[in-house]
C-alpha cells in the first residue's frame, strides 16, 4: 500500500503517510497461498510453515520412493539416496534459507523509500516520479506474467540443464545412464518434475526481486536528488543503502550452502580433491557479491558529483573565512592580542576545517567494507567442513592457534 500525499501549493513540504517497498509479500503465489488477510506476524508464521511444507513436499517423497525401489541405503546404485548430501543440503537447508531470507530481507527493505522522504532526498517537484518508481516496483511484483515466465523457465531450461550438465554419469538413486541416456527412476521423476522445480522456482523468483530491486534504486537514481555533502554518515545521507547489503547475508549463506552441498558429493562421495574447485568457489563469490552489491552502484555518479561540488564550495568558503580571519587577528596590528581568548572565531574555524574534511573523507560508493566481508563469509561458511578432507581437525586448530597466539 503506497501513500503519498502530493505537496501542496504552499510552499509547505510534502507529507508522506507511507511509502513502503514490499518485495517478498506480494506477487500471485502470495495470492495462491494466503487468500484472507492476517496481521504481519500471523502472516510470517503462516510463510515459515509454507517454506516447511514446501521442503517437506520435495524430500519426503524422495525417501519414501528411494525406499520402494531399494536405493535408500545402497542397493545396485554407486549413489544411494541418503548419499547424496547435495540433494538434502538443497531441499532441507537451501531451500528453507531462501524462505527464511525472504522474510528478513522484506524487513529491511521494506522501509527504504521511507528513508529517503524522511532525509528530505526527494525534491518536491520529484515527489511524483519518485511515487511512480514505487508503483511500477509493485506492478512488476504483481505480474502474473512474470511468474509465468520463471514456472516456464524452470520446467524448460531448468530440467534440460540439469538433466543434461548436473546427472551423474553413474547409477544413482535418480538415474540410470543407458547408451541411449539416462532412464529416471520414480524417485528421480519426482525430483525432476516437482523437487527440482519447487527449489529453482524459489531461487529464480529471488533473483527476480533482486531485479526489481535493482530497478527501483536505479529509477530513483535518475531523480536528482539534494545530497549534502557535510552529512555525518560519510554518504551524503545515503548510508542507509550500505546497510541493507547486512542483511542479505541470509541470501549469500544460501548459496554457499548449495555451493558446500555440490562439493560434498564430489570430495567425500566421489573421492575428489576440494583444492580442484577453486574456480567454481570463486565464482559462486562474485556471482553473490554481484547481485548484491551492483544495485547500489548507481548513485555513485550522484555521490562523487556531490563530493566535487562539496570540496569546491566548502574550499571557496574556506578560502573566504580563513582570509577574514588572518586579516581580523593575524594582519591587524590594531587588534588587542587578549581578546583572541574565548573568541568564537577560533571555534568556527575549527568547525569549517571539520566541515571541509568530512566532504574530502566522504566516500562516492555506498559499499562498505564490513558489507563485502560479511557477504563474503557467508557464502563462504558452509564449506568449512569440507577443509576436513584435506588436513585433520587438529593440524587446522594447531594452524589457527600458531596465527592467533
Amino acid at each position: 500500500m503506497i501513500t503519498i500525499l502530493e505537496p501542496p501549493t504552499d510552499g509547505v513540504k510534502p507529507c508522506v503517510k507511507s511509502a513502503d517497498l514490499s518485495l517478498f509479500a506480494g506477487g500471485p503465489l502470495k495470492k495462491l497461498l494466503f487468500r484472507t488477510r492476517h496481521s504481519e506476524d500471523n502472516m510470517a508464521v503462516r510463510r515459515q510453515l509454507v517454506g516447511i511444507a514446501l521442503a517437506l513436499l520435495a524430500w519426503l517423497p524422495l525417501l519414501g520412493l528411494s525406499g520402494w525401489e531399494g536405493h535408500v541405503f545402497g542397493g545396485n546404485v554407486a549413489i544411494p539416496f541418503l548419499h547424496d548430501v547435495e540433494v538434502h543440503v538443497r531441499l532441507l537447508l537451501a531451500l528453507p534459507l531462501l524462505i527464511v531470507a525472504e522474510l528478513v530481507t522484506e524487513a529491511r527493505l521494506r522501509p527504504v523509500p521511507q528513508q529517503f522522504i524522511e532525509r528530505e532526498l526527494i525534491p518536491e517537484k520529484a515527489m511524483t516520479r519518485f511515487k511512480s518508481a514505487i508503483e511500477s516496483a509493485m506492478r512488476l511484483r504483481d505480474s502474473a506474467f512474470a511468474e509465468v515466465l520463471i514456472i516456464a523457465f524452470v520446467y524448460g531450461a531448468g530440467i534440460l540443464i540439469w538433466r543434461r550438465y548436473v546427472v551423474a554419469d553413474t547409477a544413482t538413486w535418480y538415474a540410470t545412464p543407458f547408451p541411449d541416456g539416462h532412464r529416471l527412476s520414480l524417485a528421480g521423476t519426482w525430483y525432476a518434475w516437482v523437487s527440482l522445480p519447487i527449489f529453482q522456482f524459489i531461487l529464480c523468483r529471488w533473483y527476480f526481486r533482486l531485479f526489481i530491486w535493482a530497478r527501483f534504486l536505479w529509477r530513483v537514481s535518475r531523480i536528482r536528488l539534494k545530497l549534502v555533502p557535510t552529512h555525518p554518515d560519510g554518504l551524503a545521507g545515503l548510508s542507509f543503502l550500505s546497510n541493507t547489503l547486512r542483511v542479505l547475508s541470509i541470501f549469500a549463506l544460501a548459496h554457499g550452502t548449495l555451493l558446500a552441498g555440490y562439493l560434498a558429493t564430489h570430495v567425500v562421495i566421489l573421492g575428489t580433491s576440494l583444492i580442484e574447485f577453486k574456480a567454481e568457489i570463486a565464482a559462486v563469490v562474485i556471482l553473490v557479491l554481484c547481485v548484491t552489491t551492483a544495485p547500489l552502484l548507481v548513485f555513485a555518479p550522484q555521490l562523487s558529483e556531490a563530493r566535487r561540488n562539496g570540496l569546491r564550495d566548502y574550499g571557496r568558503l574556506a578560502t573566504r573565512y580563513v582570509g577574514e580571519f588572518d586579516a581580523k587577528w593575524v594582519d591587524s596590528t590594531a587588534g588587542d592580542p587578549g581578546s583572541l581568548l574565548g573568541s568564537a572565531d577560533i571555534q568556527s574555524l575549527a568547525d569549517m576545517g571539520n566541515s571541509y574534511a568530512i566532504v574530502r573523507a566522504m566516500r562516492v560508493i555506498p559499499i562498505t567494507g564490513d558489507a563485502i566481508y560479511r557477504l563474503t563469509a557467508a557464502t563462504l561458511a558452509p564449506m568449512i567442513p569440507l577443509l576436513l578432507t584435506m588436513m585433520p581437525l587438529e593440524q587446522i586448530l594447531r594452524k589457527l592457534a600458531s596465527i592467533i597466539l
